[in-house]
């Protein structure tokens, strides 16, 4: 037996733990997967790469029990298995750490791992603590037993929802951008943990659009294209993660930005003492023609400050002026255009209605545009929506399509392609390229750069590089206040960045907001 070829590397041959044969799905008329066949080998990890609507979820739902294939066969050491359901697949030892985690805040570390095993409470406490730091060291984590899990990092929490499959006997674990909410040093620290999993014989499926990662970690690489595997390929045999891009998208893409200077004008957004709902004193102005980047690991204020912004959540102390205007003016009397645009992180609950059509949710922020006294007119809306779905590239260019049967990053680009339509002039995007591929993040990117001529821009990302590309300044979130306001052009204060984003004394040369 010759051993198979993948890419430019020959790979050795093992027997694979886990073997996807001709697995297809689809949603009405939407193909999301077809005729996919992949292998999954222990102590290896596969990354699967694609652009948005690639498919790559949804294989995985089906291989986590959450999805079934239409046709197609998965086996499990050479047995054909029918996984229907989640708690199936759990027991064959295959688990998923989502990107939202599933963990009870009031409860301790080691209550969530054992919650709902067997004996698992009828174990002491001092028991249950010596249970779970065995199996952390083992994995080279980290985490105090009896630490309440609303007191824990993101990172943290990461590492309870891994050990809760560890614990479980889980063998073949997916981990679906992981990365997302953590600082560079708990990314690096997952990393680790992983390679001591695949050391102890585990198979990891890493999905990621962060290719510098996918090149550190992965051993092997399938890129997906419209459903289809359209690429197999060994990481060592990949130069760099420009060429791993050029494989995915079909040309180059560097994720650089041509930042040309655009000069600032007048003070678009101005807040000051705002305090309350886990903010304490944030002071910052934002003016027409640059962009502000606020950075942090999740769970630092972004989210109250977001709202408060937004007119989601009344200020409780402090002043926020928008546009020249104090907040309760400025939110009593909105308009459609030119005003402010909110793209919110969380684009399947806040920024969409997912059981509505594509044109439905088009129309949830722009409908003023297309209103002729009490009549709404749908034709002139559609003829331009069609037209933002070519433009923007969002896939199925199906207006009838309903907002839940689009890809996470096809729906974000409905968002965006949406609320830039409104010519705002004050923007806060939340995350916007979170969960994009590397091509629709080089166009937000862009968009953004654009857009900042005509409005001045706040964004809220937990993406340093995304941060550094773009913005003119970057202020440091941490424990609800601004732990430094760094400007661009500061090497410095930018290498202390990281070190402030986990919380850690720093030297930072800071300016005034």
């Amino acid at each position: 037996m010759t051993n198979p070829v993948i890419g430019d590397q020959q790979m050795p041959a093992t027997h694979p733990v886990i073997r996807l044969d001709r697995l297809s799905k689809s949603f009405g008329s939407v193909q999301a997967n077809k005729d996919i066949s992949l292998e999954i080998h222990r102590g290896s990890v596969l990354a699967l790469l694609g652009e948005n609507g690639a498919g790559k979820s949804t294989l995985m739902s089906m291989l986590a029990g959450q999805l079934q294939p239409d046709s197609g066969h998965i086996y499990l050491d050479g047995a054909p298995v029918e996984f229907t359901t989640t708690d199936k697949a759990l027991a064959a030892g295959i688990g998923m750490v989502y990107q939202h985690f599933k963990l009870v805040e009031a409860m301790t570390v080691a209550e969530n791992i054992l919650l709902g095993q067997p004996r698992g409470f009828w174990l002491g406490k001092a028991s249950m603590g010596r249970t779970v730091r065995r199996l952390a060291e083992a994995y080279g984590m980290h985490v105090k037993p009896d630490a309440l899990v609303a007191d824990l990092s993101m990172g943290e929490k990461q590492q309870v929802e891994i050990l809760k499959l560890l614990y479980r006997q889980s063998s073949i674990l997916i981990f679906d951008e992981p990365t997302a909410v953590l600082t560079p040093a708990e990314a690096d620290s997952l990393f680790a943990t992983m390679r001591r999993m695949t050391g102890q014989g585990k198979a990891i499926v890493f999905i990621s659009h962060k290719l510098e990662e996918v090149l550190s970690i992965a051993d092997t690489i399938a890129i997906l294209k419209r459903g289809e595997v359209i690429d197999r390929i060994s990481a060592a045999s990949i130069p760099s993660a420009s060429e791993l891009a050029r494989r995915m998208v079909g040309r180059p893409v560097l994720l650089q930005v041509n930042k040309k200077p655009v000069p600032t004008r007048q003070v678009v957004l101005k807040v000051a003492g705002l305090q309350g709902g886990g903010l304490r004193g944030i002071d910052f102005e934002l003016r027409q023609g640059e962009i502000l980047g606020l950075v942090g690991v999740a769970g630092n204020g972004q989210k109250p400050l977001v709202e408060s912004l937004c007119g989601l959540r009344r200020p409780r102390q402090g002043t926020i002026r928008l546009l020249g205007q104090d907040w309760k003016h400025f939110f009593s009397r909105q308009t459609w255009e030119k005003t402010l645009s909110y793209v919110p992180e969380d684009r399947q609950g806040l920024a969409t209605c997912p059981s509505l059509d594509l044109l439905d949710n088009f129309l949830l922020t722009t409908r003023g545009g297309f209103v002729r006294g009490p009549w709404l007119q749908k034709e002139p809306a559609r003829a331009r929506a069609e037209k933002l779905l070519i433009e923007f590239d969002i896939r199925p260019p199906d207006l009838q399509t309903f907002a839940w049967q689009l890809s996470g990053g096809n729906l974000q680009k409905l968002v965006l392609a949406r609320e830039f339509f409104r010519k705002p002039r004050l923007i806060v995007a939340e995350q916007p390229t979170q969960g994009l591929d590397i091509a629709a993040a080089e166009d937000v990117w862009n968009l953004l750069l654009q857009a900042r001529e005509q409005a001045g821009i706040l964004l809220v990302t937990g993406d340093l590089v995304e941060a550094l590309a773009l913005s003119d300044r970057i202020g440091v979130l941490f424990n609800g206040s601004l732990a430094g306001m760094i400007e661009r052009d500061d090497p410095k204060g930018i290498e202390q960045i990281p070190l402030m984003m986990a919380g850690l004394e720093s030297e930072a040369s800071s300016s005034a907001p």
